[in-house]
């Protein structure tokens, strides 16, 4: 009669070996993190005295800001023509942008030769600030809130396509398969498919890029392209700082409202 076997217990799982490539690859992003760092506050001359010292000067110059209300007929007008140029080109880059959307998407593409073609132009579209677009377009067109269109109009073109068509890649499937199963078009399955699932997500990419627009149609006035930039750029030049003073009230309680509006809607929908 043999002797019994001793009952082996539950064997516990080797230990691990610790990974040392993605310690050494961690190591080494923040290696390389902390070297751009220190490259660039040198390159930069970045100093926090300086700073400091210069943060006091902001103050000081900020106190003689106080605003003078007489300047505020002077405000009216191009502040509605900031409005007006940011609200043309939200209305305009939609537009534009909509048949984009649904070339840039691999679900709903004619095909993928138009598909990258697509998204290389929306790539090089948006690597181009809206600023540099109304700084080329105010001589080209005239001086002026044309420009201004012209300019936030591609750039919201670009951006929503951009941001849309991930939203189309990442939609439920099903009903594209079905509408297609029973011999649906492109455009219908687009229409009964898609549409129906971006809406809400689309809506709220619009009123968030309006949002952006009112900010960035105050900024390209500074080029000649029209809006409220214009007379900021007249109240800078003749030291006006009262006028200045009432200007950045005022906008700053206008793009404020529009930003809770733009909130508010955004929560209403999604």
């Amino acid at each position: 009669m043999g002797v019994p076997e001793p009952a082996l217990g539950p064997t516990s799982p080797p230990p691990a070996r610790p990974d040392t490539a993605g310690r050494f690859l961690d190591w080494a992003t923040w290696g390389i993190i902390a070297a751009l760092f220190a490259v660039s506050v040198r390159q930069t001359g970045f100093d926090l005295d300086l700073v400091a010292s210069g943060t006091a000067d902001f103050f000081r110059f900020f106190r003689r800001l106080e605003p003078d209300w007489t300047a505020l007929p002077q405000i009216w007008a191009p502040l509605v023509e900031t409005l007006q140029i940011a609200y043309l080109a939200t209305f305009f880059g939609t537009l534009i942008g909509l048949p984009l959307i649904f070339l840039a998407s691999f679900n709903t593409t004619i095909n993928r030769p138009i598909m990258w073609v697509v998204r290389a132009i929306l790539t090089v579209l948006r690597s181009i600030p809206d600023l540099l677009y109304a700084a080329i377009l105010a001589p080209i067109l005239t001086l002026g809130p044309l420009p201004g269109v012209v300019a936030l109009t591609i750039f919201t073109m670009a951006v929503l396509a951009k941001l849309t068509s991930e939203t189309v890649e990442s939609i439920d499937p099903g009903p594209l398969e079905a509408l297609r199963a029973v011999g649906a078009g492109r455009n219908r399955t687009i229409v009964y498919g898609v549409l129906p699932q971006i809406s809400a997500t689309l809506t709220s990419y619009v009123l968030y890029i309006f949002e952006i627009n009112v900010r960035a149609s105050v900024v390209i006035g500074l080029v000649g392209a029209g809006g409220i930039g214009n007379l900021l750029n007249r109240y800078l030049s003749f030291f006006d700082y009262g006028g200045l003073g009432a200007l950045i009230i005022v906008v700053f309680f206008v793009v404020l409202a529009i930003d809770q509006l733009s909130v508010w809607a955004r929560s209403r929908l999604i």
